[in-house]
């Protein structure tokens, strides 16, 4: 055999290898998301989710002998037309109903930051909702529709709660949060005063942003004189307040730590107490309504295509992974229903 044949054979080889690895990354690539927005800002949690079908799905009670076809049984009639026989939520459908949705104000054809930031906004709001009433539904032992301390914290004795020992988790360090949440001090939380008590970061309640940034300062406090110094600030909120104005500035303008102090002191004392922390607030103590607003960024981002700011059908089908990426178990769009036994 001659050279010239031997090495159009070799040629022809890895041209097939080749095109067939393009063809199945070209396969694959749709069920494959890139690092999530909550890898990025170094967070543990997971991103939120997009869907409120998926959300549904996942807030269905889940018994230790489920199984996938009992889970399938549970949801809406109405909804099987999202998922293949095998289980598997049909995202690119789901986006094509969810897109008029959202395009709203105005309708014209694009999702714009705004929308897209109303709609994530109010899925946090749900998931905030939905899980304050579950544990409500838990706790209240006597059915009145509110939780007093001893339900929420049985464990704490009346002597517990006479010492008042205000250490991290102790029962004065509860109940001080608890009665911040008490906002008409009836001695028990409803259903909106409880849900700023489990999630106090999502809370327009001022006693409880106080306690939080409160709380903030003693994590950095290292003189513990219950103020941030310059040293401080720059060890400590300084990183974190850093990582979330780069992400949403891409890096551009970042002040300086000496420059962000000295924008905050106010009364120019070169210390940072609580009212002067405020305006960072939802860097320092980030909840689901501030990290729905970070999240809406990262969609727009990752999707706009021709970065005009705002997104088109076509341009979120194309990344429809990106928009499902909680549905997406090692890369592969997995039956939501299955359940380990």
């Amino acid at each position: 055999m001659s050279k010239v044949v031997v090495s159009t054979i070799i040629t022809a080889f890895v041209f097939l290898v080749v095109l067939i690895t393009q063809l199945w990354n070209h396969n694959n690539s749709s069920y494959y998301t890139p690092n999530g927005l909550s890898r990025r800002l170094g967070l543990k949690t997971r991103d939120p989710i997009f869907d409120p079908l998926v959300v549904e799905l996942e807030q269905k009670p889940k018994g230790k002998y489920s199984n996938n076809n009992s889970s399938r049984r549970s949801r809406k009639k109405e909804d099987d037309k999202y998922f293949d026989n095998d289980g598997r939520l049909k995202t690119s459908l789901r986006l094509m109903v969810l897109f008029p949705i959202l395009d709203v104000s105005p309708k014209d054809g694009f999702i714009e930051h705004k929308e897209l930031q109303v709609w994530n906004t109010q899925q946090a709001i749900d998931r905030l909702h939905y899980r304050t009433w579950r544990e409500l539904e838990f706790r209240d032992k006597d059915g009145d529709g509110a939780i007093s301390f001893s339900e929420y914290l049985p464990q704490f004795t009346n002597e517990d709660i006479e010492r008042n020992e205000t250490s991290h988790g102790e029962a004065g360090w509860w109940m001080a949060q608890f009665t911040n949440a008490d906002a008409d001090r009836s001695g028990t939380l409803n259903l909106y005063e409880f849900r700023d008590f489990m999630h106090p970061e999502d809370s327009r309640n001022e006693n409880i942003q106080r306690w939080l940034l409160r709380e903030k300062i003693r994590q950095m406090d290292v003189n513990k004189d219950h103020k941030l110094n310059r040293l401080e600030f720059s060890n400590g909120a300084y990183n974190i307040y850093k990582t979330y104005l780069e992400y949403e500035s891409r890096g551009a303008n970042i002040p300086t730590p000496f420059e962000a102090f000295a924008k905050l002191d106010l009364d120019g004392d070169e210390f940072l107490r609580v009212e002067e922390l405020k305006p960072i607030l939802q860097y320092l103590c980030p909840g689901e309504l501030s990290y729905a607003k970070v999240y809406t960024t990262y969609l727009i981002r990752e999707a706009d295509d021709n970065k005009d700011g705002k997104l088109t059908l076509n341009e979120i089908l194309n990344h429809e992974s990106i928009f499902y990426s909680t549905v997406y178990d090692n890369g592969r769009n997995e039956d939501i229903f299955h359940e380990e036994l």
